[in-house]
């Protein structure tokens, strides 16, 4: 392993990823595979614009032919595909998106693995294909797969084509369940890096139902340092979850975040839930801490890191918090907020 496609790495989780393997491995090229929609962003890699071990292609990796010339131009042996659609208000809005990209171009990146006979392909996963998880259990790699968004759907069919492959023509992968990351350049539509942008400009927070969903917030750099364990002792076929062993209410969540911020309680604001709202999320992680991984943040510590971050940096929210991003918010929350406001 010493040239790594990352595709997606202008994302949020990519990112960040792309930046710790390069500060942990001098002696990897990463090259980031990027088609930069609304939530890739390239100043996410501006710690490692001068690094020449870093290579940027902005492409689709549902175009084969682009996929094939960088893995020939850069000699890559290895593919980490974080390339997604992944909001899941978004895949209700419009699922086309989360389809072509997760389950075609999953397909696309697969059949490169096998054309170039790379040393490792490994598929980026959620923990949202379980779907809803009764309050005394956890999700462990062998459950079944019970999608309840297209979000969801859609990456369940990547990680089973994933599977395919491994069984069918003995592709080298590997794959990894995460879940709900936070931290640093998180794209402002997700739940903490919303609230928290918008808690700093005294804007309510639209907590969907009665905020007791639960989920295991986790810090990205734990999740990076699963995948890099993953990708070096993992074994080839099997899925790996990752997430914190621990889930919160929603509602701790923001009382956590609120409390970081110095902002008034009344910022919080119950509104509409979104259709098939899946209640939990948990998984059973005792197969990576068998390999030697455990979080090294709860989840109020990683709360607490992610809305400093965003405190510390409105350069890099606020030019994003407007145009596109601002015509999303009012078809999400719009509605939502003034019949919450009403009543």
């Amino acid at each position: 392993m010493k040239n790594i496609l990352v595709t997606g790495g202008a994302g949020f989780i990519g990112s960040n990823f792309v930046i710790y393997m390069l500060q942990k491995y001098p002696e990897y090229n990463i090259i980031v595979y990027d088609k930069l929609t609304y939530a890739g962003n390239r100043d996410n890699l501006l710690e490692v614009s001068d690094e020449p071990r870093y290579h940027f292609v902005k492409a689709d990796i549902c175009d084969a032919e682009t996929v094939a010339a960088t893995i020939s131009k850069y000699d890559v042996d290895t593919i980490v595909n974080f390339a997604a659609e992944t909001h899941v208000d978004r895949s209700i809005m419009d699922p086309d998106a989360f389809i072509q990209t997760s389950v075609y171009g999953t397909y696309v990146l697969l059949e490169a693995t096998r054309k170039f006979n790379l040393e490792r392909y490994h598929q980026i996963s959620t923990d949202e294909v379980y779907g809803h998880i009764p309050y005394g259990r956890s999700s462990k790699e062998t459950d079944n797969l019970e999608p309840r968004s297209p979000y969801a759907a859609s990456k369940a069919s990547a990680d089973l084509m994933v599977n395919a492959y491994f069984v069918t023509y003995g592709l080298p992968v590997t794959i990894t369940r995460g879940s709900n990351n936070i931290g640093p350049f998180q794209y402002p539509e997700k739940v903490v890096p919303l609230f928290a942008t918008n808690a700093i400009d005294y804007e309510k927070l639209p907590v969907y139902g009665d905020g007791r969903q639960t989920r295991e917030y986790q810090y990205v750099i734990d999740h990076c340092e699963a995948i890099d364990l993953v990708l070096h002792k993992g074994k080839l076929g099997e899925i790996y979850n990752i997430g914190t062993g621990l889930d919160m209410e929603n509602l701790t969540m923001v009382e956590i975040l609120l409390k970081t911020l110095d902002r008034p309680r009344d910022l919080l604001q119950h509104v509409a839930d979104r259709p098939g709202h899946d209640r939990r999320y948990s998984l059973d992680i005792s197969k990576i801490k068998a390999l030697g991984w455990q979080p090294r943040h709860s989840a109020e510590e990683a709360i607490i890191k992610t809305a400093q971050w965003y405190a510390d940096n409105e350069w890099w929210w606020r030019k994003i918090k407007s145009g596109e991003f601002k015509k999303y918010y009012e078809a999400q929350y719009g509605a939502r907020l003034r019949d919450a406001a009403s009543e």
